[in-house]
């Protein structure tokens, strides 16, 4: 990589949609769809987030003299923990009872994505550690000339979190559950790999499924039509509004993602005599498939595990993909072959005090963790002489 010496401006935007999409995902890359310029924008042109929302975006950038783009992070003022699922709402209230104000805080982030992947998004070439140092360091002074009282960058590569921690961040893990591809040829090469009594228990869910006498199918691209999305919103909203209270995705989000990133959509919908009765977003990355909503109008037993995760899984095998990452939560998880990895996100607290407390209760938190995860780790459903990593 080349040493050019650089000097590079930052600067704060209120809308993506003020960035050249092509620049912007020059830093992005294209390996992570969360991160693009299209889906962020999705979000921003649909009112998903924006004022009123409580996600206000302010996106920090690295310019050159010649307004070339170097660096971006999707910066966001937060006035609540909201769609963010790494929960800091007991830091909050420690922090209010004790007379300080923790919102409006700042978070470096996806809105409503748990998917891991970069934040600090640095453009191939030049000397990428001492940009993306810069990158933090505006990060950090966005914070602290605007006097809040927090920043957080959550799902962050692991590096990132290193080098966010060796600027003065904590560092906070979290668990996921991911299926990875050992080379498997079909789904039935995938269950030779698991023990005999798990590899039975998935045959006997795909079975039932089978005899529900649905009609499944993975649509993406120009097989999506406005009809597909509108069911599928209608079990958003549903499955939303049971978990939630209130959907954070309005309408207009997927109608932006169909026109924008249809391509990278993979939705599996359940059909009951050519009705929608139930369906599973995911975006294609390129090595990784992620699972995002799930959502139906009908019950039928297992067919939230077919449309998930065993249709995912066919799907990754017949396209040689690494990985699909199913998201957070659910150690039911694990018995389908999805197994548990840690993510990570850092933190920045203004106060010295409270950032101690906060640093000494992550250090317990982060111990109690490793050793949930290496006892989640035994109940692997592989044999032992095919375990995946």
């Amino acid at each position: 990589m080349s040493r050019v010496d650089l000097t590079l401006t930052a600067r704060i935007v209120d809308r993506i949609g003020r960035v050249d999409a092509a620049e912007w995902d020059a830093c992005a890359g294209d390996e992570n769809p969360f991160i693009s310029h299209a889906f962020l924008d999705a979000l921003e042109v649909s009112g998903s987030v924006g004022r009123g929302s409580g996600w206000l975006p302010q996106h920090v950038l690295l310019t050159d003299d010649s307004g070339r783009l170097h660096a971006a992070a999707p910066l966001y003022v937060k006035g609540h923990s909201q769609g963010e699922y790494v929960f800091d709402h007991g830091w909050a209230e420690a922090y209010e009872r004790a007379g300080g104000r923790y919102y409006p805080k700042l978070q470096v982030a996806v809105p409503f994505s748990p998917v891991p992947g970069p934040r600090l998004l640095v453009r191939p070439g030049h000397d990428q550690d001492t940009i993306r140092r810069a990158l933090i360091n505006a990060l950090t002074g966005t914070a602290e000339n605007a006097g809040l009282s927090s920043l957080h960058v959550t799902f962050c590569l692991k590096a990132e979190a290193d080098e966010l921690v060796a600027e003065g961040y904590l560092h906070r893990l979290g668990c996921q559950y991911h299926w990875h591809n050992a080379g498997y040829g079909d789904f039935e090469d995938f269950l030779g790999a698991l023990s005999s009594r798990k590899r039975k228990a998935i045959r006997r869910e795909r079975a039932a499924v089978a005899a529900a006498g649905l009609d499944i199918r993975a649509l993406s691209g120009d097989d999506l039509k406005p009809a597909h999305w509108d069911a599928f919103f209608a079990f958003y909203m549903d499955t939303g509004g049971r978990k939630w209270g209130r959907p954070y995705l309005t309408r207009g989000f997927f109608e932006a993602l169909h026109d924008s990133l249809r391509d990278r959509v993979v939705l599996v919908m359940a059909f009951r005599d050519g009705a929608p009765i139930a369906g599973a977003l995911n975006l294609l990355g390129r090595d990784a498939l992620y699972g995002r909503n799930w959502g139906c109008i009908e019950e039928v037993p297992y067919l939230h595990f077919e449309c998930c995760y065993y249709r995912a899984i066919d799907y990754a095998i017949a396209r040689g993909l690494g990985r699909v990452e199913a998201g957070a939560q659910g150690e039911h998880k694990i018995q389908r072959g999805y197994l548990p990895v840690a993510t990570h996100s850092a933190h920045w607290i203004r106060d010295p005090n409270f950032s101690a407390a906060v640093g000494d209760y992550l250090l317990r938190e982060r111990r109690v963790l490793e050793q949930e995860m290496a006892a989640l780790a035994t109940l692997s459903p592989y044999r032992r002489d095919n375990a995946a990593e």
